[in-house]
Formats: C-alpha cells, structure tokens, sequence
C-alpha cells in the first residue's frame, strides 16, 4: 500500500469566501499580522500495491471529482 496526497486550491483571481471570512475572524481575535487567508482542501488517498497507471487515474479522479477544474487547481504529493 502506498499513500498519495492531493491539494485542491482555489485558482488565482477566484473568490474565497470561506478564506475571507476566517481572514476577519483573524482580525476580530487581534491577529493583525495576517494580510490574506487563502482557504484548501486535502485529500489522502490509499493505493493497492498492485495498481498499475496510477498518476493517469489519479489525475483522472481528480479533474473529475475531487476539484472543480473551472475553479480549482489541484497538486499531487507523490
């Protein structure tokens, strides 16, 4: 078995509520030294020790269910 992990980010120029919101929050508990909040997800996947074409299917999964590639941007940790 081995582990990947995916980080799923918002595009440039996007709008990021969620990091907004936690950004004023911030502010509001006097932590002033923070200009920007940019908000993510992560994902760790398990993989079978036998899988075969696994960065194809995993890029796959992905663009297909894991982001939203209008959006979104993800990186694989290999």
């Amino acid at each position: 078995m081995s582990k990947k992990t995916v980080y799923v980010r918002l595009k440039e120029g996007v709008l990021d509520p969620q990091g907004v919101t936690i950004n004023k929050s911030l502010k509001q508990m006097g932590y002033d030294d923070f200009i920007s909040v940019r908000f993510g997800k992560f994902f760790e996947l398990e993989i079978k020790d036998d899988a075969t074409d696994i960065d194809r299917k995993l890029n796959e999964v992905c663009e297909k269910l894991l982001s939203n590639p209008v959006i979104e941007n993800f990186t694989v940790e290999k």
